[in-house]
């Protein structure tokens, strides 16, 4: 290597030592001390971090699990690691939901002292060649600005505030909680937490998912698209009635057309056609391109259809 290249990287990691700076010394005015020390502990095996993380973080949450029943999930052994999908997977498989958190320290922090481990994806390289590493932070100690976390074989790793920032920033900030499908996390969005649920769906999990929404409106009343997924889970699980309620409530937040779409679909199966009709008709006044293609094939469908005689519960 010559000299100037030490020279050049000397300069980078300078660079990203001043970066790091100020956001440690920002933790360790706000946030309080906090270590979770009862999250479970599995030292990792060879390469495999990524089963012996999860298997952590859904441990924490009450899933009985070991690394070695997660192995043949998550970790490809030509690539000597787990990838992110098979992880997120994972944790869907058993019931729960992965939360993906935003990418702040700060959505950590609250995650642990809401009692929530995290599982973050660190780059421990160097130089160019990344080194990824699955592991689990479960705590912060402001007076000695360290992380603590379970990784690889410790326990107990304290890591200095800069170098986990900035191996945790070389991840690309990647990070996740697990959470009961009845409970979303203490610094989720409703955006994260819809994305979190959705996939329960093609699973074949719907009563779990609608769970999920239910959490969701009742954490975010004042949000549409929550009820919106609430009444498309209802609607799939022939609940018409309480599906129609929640598109209402839906539709008294927002008004897109493609939501009344699905409203007229449900009136449609509840034998409510010509009220069907008029939501889209409606709709179609205010829909553009696609949408209002959309919205001419339902309507022509439920035009043509000959009603069944149900009673219409409007």
């Amino acid at each position: 290597m010559t000299r100037r290249v030490v020279a050049a990287l000397a300069v980078v990691a300078l660079l990203a030592a001043c970066a790091a700076g100020p956001q440690t010394q920002r933790l360790q005015r706000e946030h309080a001390a906090v270590e979770l020390a009862g999250v479970p502990f599995f030292p990792q095996e060879a390469y495999q971090c990524g089963p012996a993380a999860l298997a952590t973080v859904l441990a924490a949450a009450g899933v009985d699990v070991s690394p070695a029943a997660l192995v043949d999930e998550v970790y490809v052994p030509a690539r000597r690691g787990s990838l992110q999908a098979e992880m997120l997977a994972a944790v869907r498989r058993r019931g729960h939901l992965p939360v993906l958190l935003d990418a702040q320290i700060d959505a950590a922090l609250r995650e642990l002292h809401a009692g929530r481990p995290v599982l973050v994806l660190q780059n421990l390289g160097a130089g160019p060649l990344p080194v990824w590493h699955y592991a689990v932070l479960i705590g912060f100690d402001p007076q000695t600005q360290r992380f603590i976390l379970r990784s690889g074989r410790e326990r107990r790793l304290m890591l200095p505030a800069r170098r986990f920032l900035e191996t945790w920033d070389r991840g690309g900030r990647w990070m996740l909680v697990v959470a009961d499908v009845d409970t979303p996390p203490a610094s989720a969005g409703v955006d994260g937490w819809l994305r979190a649920a959705a996939p329960l769906e093609s699973l074949g999990q719907t009563a779990l998912a609608e769970r999920a929404y239910e959490a969701a409106v009742q954490r975010w009343p004042d949000a549409a698209l929550a009820w919106a997924a609430l009444g498309n889970a209802r609607a799939a699980a022939g609940a018409l009635r309480p599906a129609l309620d929640a598109y209402r409530r839906a539709l008294a937040l927002e008004d897109p057309p493609l939501l009344r779409n699905n409203y007229a679909w449900t009136l449609a199966a509840a034998g409510c056609r010509d009220a069907a009709i008029a939501q889209l008709q409606t709709g179609l006044q205010q829909a553009d391109g696609g949408e209002r293609a959309v919205l001419e094939r339902t309507l022509q469908e439920i035009e043509s259809a000959r009603p069944d005689g149900a009673q219409c519960p409007m």
